[in-house]
């Protein structure tokens, strides 16, 4: 089984299983006990509350961003050059391993 690795804000790292297919908010939800992303959206690219930053090293395997995205994410909170949003970043074979920080804070527009 694939895995990815969650940085909590405190720096704790969270090895979860990251089955092909699903979206890194999809797999935060299915590890909701060890990991919390909201997703105020469901991921309908409608919000910035699972954004994430990626790793350096894993940012360049990534699927470029869509406009829509890059639109949502000037509302992140604590956004840096290698911010995504998780409903957007979809695991296949090549993310086996993925690392990902979670930020500090969101800012939930959709209140």
């Amino acid at each position: 089984m694939p895995k990815m690795i969650f940085i909590k804000p405190d720096g704790d790292r969270v090895e979860v299983d990251a089955p092909n297919g699903l979206s890194v908010l999809e797999i935060a939800h299915q590890n909701a006990d060890k990991v919390f992303l909201e997703g105020a959206c469901e991921g309908s690219l409608a919000c910035s509350t699972c954004h994430v930053i990626v790793e350096p090293e894993w940012y360049e395997l990534l699927s470029g961003a869509t406009e829509d995205e890059e639109d949502m994410l000037d509302l992140a909170f604590g956004l840096t050059q290698t911010s995504r949003l998780g409903c957007q970043i979809v695991m296949r074979p090549e993310l086996d391993g993925l690392v990902v920080r979670l930020p500090a804070a969101t800012r939930n527009m959709m209140l």
